[in-house]
């Protein structure tokens, strides 16, 4: 089984029935799911601001939000001062460092929708990849 870090865009695709969802289920059909601690609170402020933005749904969004437990998603201690030093040299926030800083500790493919980390972990693959070759 592949190891994967999923990050809150694509946890918040799968719970929240998003027009992505079947492309984050295919990318992590199959895996092993981890993510940092911090998966649950930014699932739940994505909850919350759906709350806030559709009040008559508030029912079905927390019954959505509780499926969270049955994706199996391990979730890791991040060591933060290295996640600083990525946030820093990639421009990320280092929430979203966080989630590239664990892909990196477990050798596993990073799975998100957030074009911004999607681009930052490419150049940092492409950059070992370099390194390993030189």
């Amino acid at each position: 089984m592949t190891d994967k870090v999923v990050d809150a865009s694509a946890v918040v695709a799968l719970l929240f029935n998003e027009v992505t969802q079947e492309k984050v289920v295919a990318r992590l059909r199959g895996a092993s799911l981890h993510a940092p601690a911090l998966l649950e609170f930014e699932a739940a402020n994505a909850c919350l601001k759906k709350m806030r933005a559709s009040p008559g749904e508030r029912e079905l969004l927390l019954e959505a939000f509780s499926m969270l437990a049955e994706l199996s998603i391990t979730l890791e201690e991040i060591n933060v001062a290295e996640a600083i030093a990525l946030a820093e040299r990639t421009k990320l926030s280092l929430y979203d460092a966080s989630y590239l800083w664990l892909a990196r500790s477990l050798d596993a493919q990073l799975v998100t929708l957030d074009e911004k980390l999607a681009r930052a972990e490419k150049a940092l693959r492409r950059g070992t990849e370099r390194g390993k070759r030189a």
